[in-house]
């Protein structure tokens, strides 16, 4: 857990950093930056499971040896170059990013009993959260107080010590009982991706969606208020609420349906739309759903491990990680159109119907059996 709190933590960094990099050191436009982030959110959304695919047929080793090789590289070499260089190079670095998220996932799927699953994937989506509160916040202060070459570079040394932990460590993907089972054969996609599965994957992106959207919207909410010094104190606290409900969740005697999660944190999100006076009201409307944040991120990854076996988990979990990454990447442009059209606050009650308006979408579909899995002999 400790290995996968802190090799998260340039990987989190990327995104913000390439923007700024393109932004504020090549000075090409706002537009031409967001094609950077694209292509990264784009190559990291095909290659996750394809990545996680490998990991199940060749093992941990080898993949995190070539992603980190392949990092490194990028890393040290893409302060250097030139914007048209820059976009297909950053596209082959999201294709063959380290897949940190997932084979921390993996492993804890594979040494964490499974009556305890519920409570170690909340232990996860904690250290996600925190995290994500550290990377793009050392990123950033880096670009601004050195340079964003330094910043790359930076990242580039730390997907180097990351990958070398994860291969020292080489974390488990599937436990001895699962291997004596015979969970160690492969099993097609086709067996394991049926209604049930896909629809969690697609609540999944609806969560993203949701909680990206909410990200921008309070940036925007404070910019347009004036109270920008306050955006670090507002999300710190949203996040700070998200690791109290993953906390708690993770003790409660039972969990809770992924749909019911995410959508409870969904219908939060619609009136925080409603909230005027200032940021010091921003920070209580936000906390009800924040509290919901990590505990549904946590669902929607111990229900995708309990619905296929376990020698598709690496490509199970890498397809997770890919509409996670839809989910991310979909939120900026809807987010802009209602912080551009009807203003900030209608990008939480926007962002919030939307989400819910999949939630329901997705009830009829969840209520469907699967056909158990078999593992071919």
């Amino acid at each position: 857990m400790l290995l996968g709190l802190l090799t998260r933590i340039p990987a989190t960094a990327t995104g913000l950093v390439l923007w700024l990099h393109a932004a504020d050191t090549l000075k090409v436009s706002g537009l031409q930056a967001g094609v950077v982030s694209a292509a990264s959110t784009v190559g990291i959304a095909v290659g996750s499971p394809l990545l996680g695919r490998v990991v199940d047929r060749r093992g941990v080793r080898p993949v995190v040896l070539v992603t980190t090789l392949v990092q490194v590289v990028f890393w040290l070499v893409a302060p250097a170059l030139p914007f048209e260089a820059l976009v297909p190079a950053v596209f082959v670095g999201g294709l063959l990013m380290l897949p940190v998220f997932g084979l921390i996932r993996q492993c804890m799927a594979a040494t964490v009993p499974k009556d305890r699953h519920r409570t170690g994937f909340a232990l996860d989506s904690m250290c996600v959260e925190l995290s994500y509160m550290v990377g793009p916040a050392v990123g950033a202060a880096s670009v601004s107080l050195l340079s964003s070459a330094v910043a790359m570079r930076a990242i580039g040394v730390g997907f180097a010590l990351a990958g070398l932990g994860l291969y020292l460590l080489d974390p488990a993907s599937r436990s001895a009982e699962e291997l004596a089972e015979g969970d160690g054969e492969k099993v097609p996609t086709r067996a394991w991706l049926n209604v049930r599965v896909l629809t969690i994957f697609g609540v999944t992106s609806a969560l993203t969606f949701v909680l990206t959207a909410t990200d921008l919207a309070i940036v925007a909410t404070l910019q347009r208020s004036g109270d920008t010094a306050w955006i670090g104190l507002v999300i710190g606290l949203w996040c700070f609420a998200s690791l109290v409900g993953g906390f708690v969740y993770g003790v409660l005697p039972r969990g809770f349906s992924p749909l019911v999660m995410i959508g409870g944190l969904c219908a939060l999100t619609i009136p925080v739309g409603f909230v005027g006076g200032g940021w010091w009201w921003l920070i209580p409307a936000l906390i009800p759903g924040g509290l919901l944040c990590a505990p549904s991120l946590s669902t929607t990854v111990d229900y995708v491990t309990k619905s296929v076996p376990a020698a598709a988990r690496g490509e199970s979990m890498g397809m997770h990680g890919t509409f996670l990454t839809i989910g991310v990447s979909s939120a900026g442009p809807v987010a802009g159109l209602f912080i551009d059209g009807w203003g900030p606050n209608w990008a939480f009650t926007g962002a919030g119907i939307i989400g819910l308006a999949l939630v329901l979408i997705a009830v009829p579909f969840w209520r469907l059996t699967p056909q158990p899995v078999k593992v071919p002999a």
